[in-house]
């Protein structure tokens, strides 16, 4: 099997899950608790905060950990959005994950808030100067994705970040496709907070951070017992904390390891060889670990279909919308029509790293460059008998 949807999920480092074993059985203490076995699960959650924080370039009193990316955007959006006096305007693009629209929508609903959608070229990107002509007097947070998790389209999220400081603007930022690949120091992106996922760097399902900026207030959504400095009641999972922050550790060391092939090759063959192939974004303003396709007159389930049924897995887009009827709101509010964005597939990969096994060997073949001839050539058949 050869695993290419990495943006959906990945499969649990070895060493994360090691690290979380004994929290999940011998020592099964409360971190609130003050007897010994509280005091050592505390002790071993105030260690995992200080690793998340030293990845991040944070503060230990800056990192909130949470149940992934989807918590961490709600948290972050809600939060910011009704503890800030400024006003009720929100500045986002179309083009955010699922958690980053429907928090949103909830303070439309709920709260009267009013939304300035940024709008994005075929590229799937923002700029700068759009941002800034819409900033008003009450705008109170701007929420952009650092790195598209359908398209790879990269934002120039330092630049964004800087603006919206000069305007005294708080600015939160889904990391969550970015951490593994880019450099996430928050000493140098004036961002107020930002959500990372934990399934997505090698740790278990059901575990993330948010950082959020000494000096920032948040709202909590959770009202109980005060855990994370008041910002999220409820008693801590302590084996995931300790698992996301290894799994994070190792892929930040990593980080700068090259990957066994040229992802900018692969998707050069797969426009030259595959028929009717196209490029959803920009090929330079991009990370290198994500490439989606629309291929007209091509459904793309049938095409993911016909690949795994070769052994390659890979997927249409964000698996938070997988099942649903509706093209990708990505692809369209890129400018492309509906019909050619249901023919998206895209490709996604994680670097494997020999000396950090995963749990599964089966989804831990690396991908290299003959690999992914293979697929193109399988990619090619599939789509000329299709069209």
């Amino acid at each position: 099997m050869l695993y290419m949807d990495n943006a959906a999920t990945t499969p649990v480092l070895e060493a994360a899950l090691r690290a979380a074993w004994p929290w999940l059985t011998t020592e099964f203490g409360n971190p609130s608790s003050t007897h010994e076995l509280g005091l050592r699960a505390k002790a071993a959650l105030d260690e995992a905060r200080a690793s998340v924080a030293a990845s991040l370039g944070a503060k230990s009193s800056e990192v909130v950990f949470t149940s992934g990316a989807t918590e961490a955007n709600n948290l972050a959006i809600k939060g910011l959005a009704l503890a800030n006096p400024r006003g009720r305007h929100i500045v986002s693009s179309p083009t955010e994950h699922e958690s980053v629209l429907q928090a949103i929508d909830h303070l439309v609903r709920i709260h009267d808030f009013k939304v300035t959608w940024l709008p994005v070229g075929r590229d799937g990107l923002v700029t700068t100067d759009a941002l800034l002509s819409v900033i008003r007097p009450d705008t109170t947070l701007v929420a952009l994705m650092w790195v598209n998790n359908e398209t790879g389209a990269m934002a120039p999220i330092a630049e964004i970040a800087e603006a919206c400081r000069q305007v005294d603007v708080p600015l939160h930022v889904d990391a969550v496709q970015a951490v593994i690949h880019e450099t996430v120091d928050v000493s140098d992106i004036a961002c107020t907070s930002l959500a990372l996922s934990g399934h997505k760097l090698g740790a278990p399902k059901g575990s993330g951070a948010l950082f959020v900026r000494s000096g920032s207030h948040i709202e909590p959504l959770l009202s109980g017992g005060g855990q994370e400095a008041g910002q999220r009641s409820g008693t801590e999972n302590v084996a995931w904390a300790v698992a996301f922050a290894v799994a994070l550790d190792i892929r930040v060391k990593n980080r700068g390891k090259a990957l066994a092939f040229d992802p900018d090759a692969f998707i050069e063959r797969v426009l030259r060889e595959v028929p009717g192939a196209q490029l959803s974004g920009d090929r330079a303003s991009r990370s290198p670990l994500i490439a989606s396709f629309v291929f007209e007159g091509v459904a793309g389930e049938t095409v993911l279909l016909e690949l795994e049924r070769r052994g390659v897995i890979c997927s249409s887009g964000s698996a938070c919308a997988a099942g649903r009827d509706e093209p990708s709101h990505v692809l369209t509010a890129m400018g492309l029509d509906a019909d050619l964005a249901r023919t998206a597939v895209r490709f996604s990969f994680t670097p494997v790293l020999a000396e950090w096994p995963s749990t599964a060997p089966g989804a831990n073949q690396e991908v290299t460059n003959d690999s992914l001839a293979e697929v193109v050539e399988a990619l090619r058949e599939i789509v000329t008998s299709l069209r």
